[in-house]
């Protein structure tokens, strides 16, 4: 099967798995579970789950296992959106070309939701098919991507900097928490899933690190030239409210330029390994040309 027809096929697993693992709009309470599926299977690319298939396919690792990991990551990056958007945030209105939760719903149901999601998150990662110590590894894995040691501080450091002009290190340190956090996460899950060695897990945290960074600055970049219909969200935002950006700090040559650096950077990290590497190659790719 082609890499492409692989990631298609994993995508439409996830979304099969999201669909469920979430209560049923008719669950009491009907408000909370209607809006915590509004934020989740409202569309996305499903970058993190398809990293989850990938490393985990490198090693031949059971699927099913896999479908697991991919939600629990899916759920915890869909959680941090929902509170990313909420008025004391970002303050956003559009997300995935539809209202977000707390303008479709409202900001308290929104903040629930978030909450909800993370929860349920931690149940179906606690319940994959692997050996116990294997499913304590996943758990830490998740809860310290997504904590203040990641995720969760990665977004304080973001608010932090709001008007200010941070120095590449800064900019780098924040990133590499608020959004490289999960990316490295992702693929940490799928290659501890299928058993992977020190030297691998080192090789592969240094891809995913690079990646985060990667997928990053091409949102910085996007953020500046393209619009709201082909983002699905508010472009221009960064600007607006004074965020500090890879195209504000370096300029938009200059970002694109880093881009290139590190696509070079991610394919040697990958060279060594084999054509099952294809997966995770395409999704680097795909980081550094996508167009949303």
């Amino acid at each position: 099967m082609s890499v492409d027809a692989l990631s298609v096929a994993w995508a439409a697993r996830v979304e099969a798995a999201l669909e469920r693992s979430l209560p049923a709009e008719t669950e009491i309470p009907a408000r909370l579970h209607a809006a915590m599926r509004h934020a989740v299977l409202g569309g996305g690319k499903r970058i993190r789950p398809r990293l989850v298939h990938a490393s985990g396919y490198l090693l031949g690792a059971d699927t099913d296992a896999l479908d697991a990991a991919a939600v629990a990551i899916e759920l915890i990056h869909a959680y941090s959106l929902v509170h990313d958007d909420l008025p004391a945030m970002d303050d956003d209105d559009l997300r995935r070309g539809r209202p977000t939760v707390h303008v479709a719903f409202d900001e308290a149901t929104a903040i629930l939701v978030g909450d909800a999601l993370q929860a349920l998150a931690f149940r179906v990662l606690a319940a994959t098919p692997v050996p116990a110590a294997v499913r304590i590894d996943l758990v830490a894995t998740l809860a310290e991507a997504a904590g203040s040691r990641g995720m969760c501080g990665g977004q304080q450091l973001d608010m932090d900097a709001t008007g200010q002009s941070l120095a590449m290190a800064g900019l780098e340190r924040l990133h590499a928490l608020k959004t490289g956090a999960l990316i490295r996460a992702s693929v940490r899950l799928g290659a501890l899933i299928g058993g992977a060695d020190a030297g691998l897990l080192t090789r592969l945290d240094a891809f995913a690190a690079d990646l985060g960074l990667a997928f990053q600055i091409r949102d910085d970049i996007l953020d500046v030239e393209a619009d709201a219909a082909q983002l699905g969200k508010t472009a221009g935002k960064d600007a607006a409210q004074e965020k500090s950006t890879y195209p504000a700090l370096i300029g938009l040559d200059g970002s694109k330029k880093l881009l290139l650096a590190l696509a070079e950077k991610m394919k040697a990290a990958l060279g060594p390994l084999d054509v099952r590497a294809d997966a995770l190659r395409a999704v680097a790719e795909f980081a550094v040309a996508r167009a949303s």
